[in-house]
């Protein structure tokens, strides 16, 4: 089950006035600051605005299109509050339910009409929380996640391993979940360019290259197969981070090291606060204008200790070879399983 634009319905919700005009959720709701989209409403997304857009691009687009938008501030609570009422519809509908986030979860359900069910959740979810939700059927979490893409919004479709081929078959190896630009540039630069060609690659040509383990996964998810246990334990987050953009870009590096470490004694206030030691801390750099990088260190044992989380930010930090002018910086912990 997925949430169609989630965030960005949830304001809707709060605001009717704003039906139908193009919406923009991120930072604190200026698009004249730096910061980027985290949702968009399906009007504003025709006119190219999708989330991890820069704000201000965001802005561009809009006006240059004279659509009448807004741009609002991003309420986690408000979102959280609205995500925890849809997850108790799925639950009542008696299927096991493994959370995945805000707007997405898998259900597990054996029954003779899944195609009935998901409109039944679908039709409930709505009657409670006055939202659309898509509902992808799968053999497996890998096809129903998939079959999401193809049902929005508000629809049903079901994916399995029999159409698999004849959906998918001819599209890009980053139509699959689990595989990004990244790595679909670099099966392309081994010949592998659709989702049919992954499943007919061999799985230890793809070991040599990808390692031992997630080259033969990458093959298997070429073909569709994936896990199919669903597991209702609470949700936890595996990591927990800060991160700043900064309206003037950072030039002076040991300013960028003073933020860091301001940036890592938040997180660790937040860490003892959640009571949940980091195994490792990841520096995130932004650099001028848009290139990200990132870092991380991981630590001798688990720790609260802000001393500790800073040092290891610090030296995750000191790992970054370029010294451009950043324009945001972050920094993440870890937790262990």
């Amino acid at each position: 089950m997925d949430l169609d634009q989630f965030i960005a319905a949830v304001e809707v919700l709060r605001h009717p006035e704003l039906r139908g005009r193009p919406v923009v959720v991120g930072g604190d709701g200026d698009p004249t600051k730096r910061g980027v989209v985290s949702t968009a409403s399906y009007e504003a997304r025709e006119y190219g605005v999708h989330s991890g857009l820069p704000l201000r691009t965001a802005a561009q687009r809009l006006r240059s299109s004279s659509a009448d938008a807004v741009f609002l501030p991003v309420d986690r609570e408000a979102y959280e509050e609205v995500s925890a009422s849809v997850m108790d519809v799925l639950r009542s509908s008696g299927a096991v339910v493994e959370v995945l986030g805000w707007d997405e979860a898998f259900l597990g359900v054996d029954v003779e009409d899944p195609e009935a069910f998901a409109r039944s959740l679908a039709a409930r979810v709505r009657e409670a929380t006055q939202l659309d939700c898509t509902v992808g059927i799968g053999e497996n979490k890998l096809q129903a996640k998939i079959a999401t893409g193809f049902g929005k919004p508000a629809g049903v479709f079901r994916l399995t391993s029999e159409t698999w081929f004849s959906v998918l078959g001819d599209r890009p190896t980053d139509a699959l979940w689990g595989i990004g630009a990244k790595t679909a540039r670099k099966l392309a630069g081994l010949g592998i360019g659709t989702v049919s060609d992954l499943a007919a690659a061999d799985p230890d040509a793809l070991a040599a290259v990808f390692g031992p383990m997630t080259g033969p996964w990458l093959v298997l998810l070429g073909r569709g197969r994936g896990d199919a246990d669903v597991d209702d334990s609470p949700y936890v987050a595996r990591g927990h981070g800060k991160e700043e953009t900064f309206q003037q870009d950072i030039a002076d590096w040991s300013r960028v090291q003073a933020e860091v470490t301001r940036i890592a004694g938040l997180l660790a206030a937040d860490l003892v606060a959640e009571g949940r030691p980091a195994v490792r801390v990841v520096v995130k750099v932004r650099y001028a204008p848009f290139v990200t990088e990132t870092h991380g260190v991981t630590l001798a044992s688990p720790s609260l200790d802000a001393a500790v989380i800073a040092a290891a930010a610090a030296e995750a930090l000191g790992r970054f070879t370029g010294r451009r002018p950043v324009r945001l910086l972050g920094v993440r912990a870890e937790f262990g399983s």
